[in-house]
């Protein structure tokens, strides 16, 4: 990776991470880990998108803890790591999922790592659930269906974001070589 890749990769995970942040403050506490993974699998390198959701979690953990009045008590803080494990499985699972598509296919690519994202993510919060209580809402059809709509609203609107700041003239993020499609 050259220096210039290594700069261009970090201004799009903080342009990210910022976006997340401003969207967990103005929904209070839902930061978009399954749309910001499903961008991050199609625009990002692996890597990258990793770093990405990692930065994600914990500048909403931050802001959850320091501006939002979360509780400090040993259940929050096991759901709060459960959320960071299941940001990374969103990541991985949108990669999977989106390296099955053809690369020239961008929005079908962004529509399957999008549910891609949603199961990996939804796994480690269901599995978490049973450990800590929830099953219930975790399972819960209104609030999924409400989670998955707003969620892929605010991919449609990151990808936007994104495909405006490089019409502006921002410089691509690198990416991976796609795998080829099965």
């Amino acid at each position: 990776m050259t220096r210039s890749d290594a700069r261009v990769s970090t201004l799009w995970i903080m342009l990210l991470t910022l976006a997340s942040a401003l969207t967990t403050l103005a929904l209070a506490c839902a930061t978009p880990f399954t749309a910001l993974a499903a961008l991050a699998a199609t625009q990002l390198r692996a890597r990258d998108g990793i770093v990405l959701m990692i930065a994600s979690w914990a500048l909403s953990q931050a802001t959850g803890f320091c501006l939002l009045g979360y509780p400090r008590d040993a259940s929050t803080l096991l759901w709060g790591a459960t959320l960071g494990l299941a940001a990374i499985a969103a990541v991985v699972g949108a990669r999977v999922a989106a390296d099955r598509v053809a690369p020239g296919r961008v929005l079908l690519r962004i529509a399957v790592a999008y549910l891609g994202a949603t199961i990996g993510f939804k796994i480690v919060q269901l599995l978490g659930a049973v450990g800590l209580g929830g099953v219930d809402i975790a399972l819960s059809p209104a609030i999924n269906a409400r989670l998955f709509a707003r969620n892929a609203a605010i991919l449609a609107g990151l990808y936007l974001l994104y495909r405006t700041l490089i019409a502006a003239g921002l410089p691509a993020a690198p990416r991976d070589r796609p795998v080829a499609a099965c």
